[in-house]
């Protein structure tokens, strides 16, 4: 009850603590080995992105996050980060801890280049790192700061995230939810923004559209849901496509002008 979660994830998290597998149907023993290596490979590449943010190189993510008014306490709540310019910073550093390039690789932190090598899969963006329910680092998001088109990658779906049912900030979320209601927000700096402004209820879908499936976990949650996307032609489609998907949930809508 105090971490706010369903019996099964209350379950799951008991086995992480104890060093236990938790038995899944269909799952054999050597794919859970793998899910387990992922995400000790996302949590070092959390520590890694964060730590290089703070480094002299991390200088142009610092100067990002400081022109959008974040303090530092902020940056170390969500656990900010900078993917460093040199495309194989991250796989030597993994490396170096015991990784394969084919572990890397599952976890969508390095893709495959022509010749077979592992290669850094985010380079010069600031980094957003997506945790579930239970504290466990399972995606990231990276914006990049020139005009570079796409402005955000995000992680694809591996092993441990599917990003149809993610939810950026939802493990915040979850435990400040003292009057059952949930703000939707468009973008990673949205819910940051709102966060730091004491709206502790933001939280919003990591780089795709909201889907039926981050409906019904926000609905497992919230009496209530205020949509607050921005107000251009874009935004406008997206509020009607997802008081569309509220549509049959039991939760009171809201959208904020």
């Amino acid at each position: 009850k105090i971490e706010n979660l369903d019996y099964i994830e209350a379950v799951k998290m008991l086995a992480d603590r104890a060093g236990l597998q938790m038995p899944e149907q269909g799952v054999d023993d050597s794919m859970s080995r793998l899910r387990q290596r992922v995400l000790e490979i996302n949590r070092e590449s959390a520590r890694f992105f964060h730590s290089a943010l703070l480094s002299p190189e991390g200088k142009p993510g610092l100067d990002y996050f400081a022109r959008r008014r974040l303090p530092m306490k902020m940056i170390r709540h969500f656990g900010l980060g900078w993917a460093p310019e040199s495309r194989f910073a991250l796989v030597n550093h993994l490396r170096s801890k015991g990784y394969s390039e084919r572990e890397m690789i599952a976890a969508n932190v390095a893709v495959e280049t022509r010749s077979g090598r592992a290669m850094d899969r985010f380079h010069a963006r600031v980094m957003f790192p997506i945790i579930d329910l239970r504290g466990n680092v399972v995606a990231f998001g990276g914006r990049i700061l020139t005009n570079e088109k796409p402005k955000y990658i995000n992680t694809s779906d591996t092993p441990v995230y599917h990003k149809s049912s993610g939810l950026f900030a939802m493990n915040f979320a979850k435990n400040a939810l003292e009057n059952d209601r949930i703000i939707l927000a468009e973008g990673y700096m949205d819910v940051i923004s709102m966060q730091q402004a004491g709206i502790d209820t933001a939280v919003c879908a990591c780089g795709t559209a909201l889907t039926p499936d981050q409906v019904r976990l926000i609905s497992e949650y919230a009496d209530e849901v205020i949509l607050s996307y921005d107000s251009d032609e874009a935004g406008q489609k997206a509020t009607l496509r997802s008081l569309e998907l509220f549509r049959n949930r039991p939760v009171k809508m809201g959208v904020l002008q």
